[in-house]
């Protein structure tokens, strides 16, 4: 019965850490991620990993919808960082602006909405969110910023 319970244990286990490792980018060995100068904790080449959807009209719909029901409230409306509950402590939550766009690729985007931070806060999405509906946020979010002019 013991030896039973240990294996069913063991299994259970085998299956949680799985699960965390499928949302944890692979790191080479020796190259721990390291934060960024905005705060930010981003594994070795979350900036290379690009969106798996092909971006439409109905995968921005999707995005638009969950941002609308999980990032509203904090990045506000149109996305300008001017939310009710927009973290004070943050200096640029405004997702428009067309600097940020060079700084946050897809991959980036993706690696903050999944795993969030504590401050200033942006609370992780992984949790309650698939994959396809993080990558669907991406592509809103990534449709908001304004492009300067040539």
């Amino acid at each position: 019965m013991i030896a039973r319970s240990i294996g069913v244990m063991g299994v259970v286990l085998v299956v949680a850490v799985m699960s965390v490792a499928a949302w944890q980018p692979s790191q080479p060995a020796g190259k721990p991620a390291q934060p960024s100068a905005s705060g930010w904790t981003l594994p070795e080449g979350a900036a290379e990993t690009k969106n798996p959807l092909t971006v439409d009209a109905k995968v921005i719909a999707t995005g638009k919808s969950i941002f609308k029901d999980k990032c509203q409230k904090c990045h506000g409306p149109n996305g300008k960082g001017d939310g009710p509950d927009a973290d004070p402590d943050a200096d640029n939550m405004d997702l428009t602006n067309a600097k940020r766009a060079e700084r946050n690729t897809d991959g980036v985007v993706f690696y903050k909405i999944s795993n969030g931070r504590k401050k200033p806060k942006m609370p992780a999405q992984k949790d309650d969110l698939t994959k396809e509906q993080i990558w669907s946020v991406v592509a809103y979010a990534q449709s908001l910023r304004k492009t300067t002019a040539p």
